[in-house]
């Protein structure tokens, strides 16, 4: 029998009617049998997040200070969730028993850990279904990554019986020592797509409180268009220039074995959100998944006559930034001129450490950094089978008026990357938008 692994996020689980929706959706589809939870989201802005309460409980019991606050809310939230749902009043010894292993001194990583195991306690309660514990097949090598037999060992528990359905807590796994160890923030999404491979699903499901991804961002563009489907690549690119589309390491392990992702919204079920792709269709609506960038960069730019002859020359520039330890985002280059843009907050106030190696070392003939600057891609696989999308870009940004202080483009012509000045981000994000979207 196939099946579909679906991970819901804390905004569909943040409260009793938000457990009823998602029965609502299990049961639309019986091969929905692998259920992956986040921890219970906020229920209103004002709402302190349950995750940042648990790390609030393990600063304050190391610095021997009460947490009775604190913990009185993460107990309510769960017990109440109980409650409403007429689970039976079994949890609360269970919390004491949390509460007592805070006194007595766990690790950060257990104490974060027990958002999305408590989640997961109630739901699985909730849909009479079996508890996976992550402990048991989700593990990290000695390294911190995550380690490949997971799949083969979470697989075994998640053994596909007809009618049986497996509820796993998301977020964390076992170190090599056995002790929890959680992923980055938002990391619910890395232990659905696990779950999904682990279970050979036929597709990853992602419930959310969206249906689906926008083709920019709706704080810059007013009502962006919603992507019906995306490729990886075009997630990853995306991704990376600070789309807030889908965590970052949730996506390899089912690229890895071609399992789909299908973004959706808890609260319409009945959107067909977005589905996330190893290989697009020959035809989509839109030659671009989307616009999308960051602002606060930096830029060291330097001209020698002559450099190019110069062996080794661009290993030492880029040195100078390794000696720092700072990464590098882009290295444009012309003949007699390199270029390096870094992240500002990441330089930090290196800057002009960076700068005197630089004369130091390349004793270039004019060198100028220049900071408060923005980066912007406009993603696409459809863009290289597209005449003139450059002429495009630049089109759009020039009737704006805004000039352009970076131009940068990889071998794979899946984006085209600008530079320009933070007080132009905006209004470049609108341009590019526009622009690309018009001849759809």
């Amino acid at each position: 029998m196939s099946r579909i692994a679906c991970k819901f996020g804390g905004s569909s689980l943040a409260d009793s009617r938000q457990f009823l929706k998602v029965r609502d959706i299990l049961e639309k589809d019986s091969r929905r049998s692998i259920v992956v939870v986040s921890a219970p989201g906020k229920r209103h802005s004002s709402e302190a997040k349950l995750t940042d309460l648990l790390y609030l409980c393990y600063d304050l019991s190391r610095k021997g200070m009460s947490i009775d606050s604190s913990f009185s809310l993460i107990r309510d939230r769960f017990l109440e969730i109980e409650r409403e749902l007429d689970l039976g009043a079994t949890l609360a010894e269970e919390l004491e028993a949390f509460r007592q292993q805070i006194l007595k001194g766990v690790t950060r990583d257990f104490i974060a850990s027990r958002g999305e195991y408590f989640s997961g306690r109630l739901m699985a309660k909730f849909l009479k279904a079996e508890f996976i514990d992550p402990k048991d097949g989700i593990f990290f090598d000695a390294a911190g990554r995550l380690d490949p037999k997971s799949y083969e060992t979470l697989g075994r528990l998640l053994v596909d019986e007809k009618s049986k359905r497996y509820v796993v807590p998301g977020f964390y796994g076992a170190d090599v020592h056995g002790d929890i160890k959680t992923f980055s923030r938002g990391g619910s999404d890395i232990s659905g797509a696990i779950a999904a491979r682990a279970a050979k699903a036929e597709v990853y499901e992602n419930w959310t409180d969206v249906s689906g991804l926008l083709m920019a961002d709706p704080r810059i563009v007013e009502n962006p268009h919603p992507l019906d489907i995306v490729s990886y690549r075009e997630i990853r690119e995306l991704t990376y220039m600070g789309a807030s589309v889908f965590h970052d390491e949730a996506i390899a392990p089912v690229r890895e074995a071609g399992i789909p992702i299908n973004i959706r919204n808890t609260n319409k079920p009945g959107d067909e959100g977005t589905n996330i792709v190893s290989k697009l269709p020959e035809v989509t609506q839109y030659d671009i998944a989307g616009v999308a960038g960051k602002k606060n960069f930096s830029m060291f730019s330097l001209e020698k006559s002559m450099m190019n002859k110069e062996v080794g020359f661009a290993r030492r520039f880029l040195e100078v930034f390794e000696n720092n330890r700072v990464s590098i985002e882009h290295c444009p280059s012309s003949i007699d001129s390199m270029s390096v843009v870094v992240a500002s907050e990441e330089m930090g106030d290196k800057a002009e450490a960076i700068r005197e190696e630089i004369q130091r070392v390349l004793q270039p003939d004019n060198l100028e950094v220049e900071h408060e600057l923005s980066l912007i891609a406009v993603v696409g696989e459809g863009m290289a089978r597209q005449v003139g999308m450059a002429s495009r870009v630049f089109k759009a940004l020039a009737e704006s008026k805004v000039n352009v202080r970076i131009i940068d483009q990889g071998a794979s012509e899946l984006n085209i990357i600008v530079g320009v000045a933070n007080s132009d981000y905006e209004k470049a994000i609108r341009s590019l938008y526009t622009e690309m979207i018009r001849t759809a």
